[in-house]
């Protein structure tokens, strides 16, 4: 009888590799999630940003904020896209002009889909921004800014 070595892995190998990548996935994959749904956000923030700046392209040719929304004052903006990400696909903020006057505006990126939950963010004509980072509906105190 010929002596041959064993070539290949036990079952009890197999076994610890699955598991320590399994501890891996667990402890990775929350942390890609947010770091996704903060991506997402800073997409939203910066869309609010260009959207403020056309509306003041709007007011330097008008000399009112009124009259950017689709539907007249308020709604979705006629003077630029209405959801994020512009390119198309599978919506998580949609854009609004919440209110529009003479001489004030305050735009919206609320949160859809997947992204849904994380809070509304808004901007007003003064660079005001803030997050609704409890999703309570409501600008809280300490969420008058994008910050985490």
């Amino acid at each position: 009888m010929i002596n041959r070595k064993q070539i290949g892995f036990t079952l009890i190998e197999l076994m610890i590799v699955v598991a320590i990548v399994g501890i891996l996935a667990a402890v990775a994959y929350p942390s890609y999630q947010e770091h996704v749904k903060s991506s997402r956000r800073a997409e939203a923030q910066s869309a609010l940003m260009g959207l403020a700046s056309a509306m003041e392209r709007h007011f330097t040719a008008n000399n009112t904020y009124k009259g950017a929304g689709a539907g007249g004052d308020t709604g979705a903006p006629s003077i630029y896209y209405d959801q994020v990400p512009n390119s198309g696909g599978t919506a998580y903020y949609n854009l609004t002009i919440t209110s529009a006057s003479d001489t004030a505006f305050l735009v919206t990126a609320t949160p859809v889909n997947a992204q849904a939950g994380d809070g509304f963010l808004d901007l007003n004509n003064q660079g005001v921004r803030r997050w609704d980072r409890d999703n309570g509906g409501s600008i809280g105190t300490g969420e008058n800014t994008w910050k985490k």
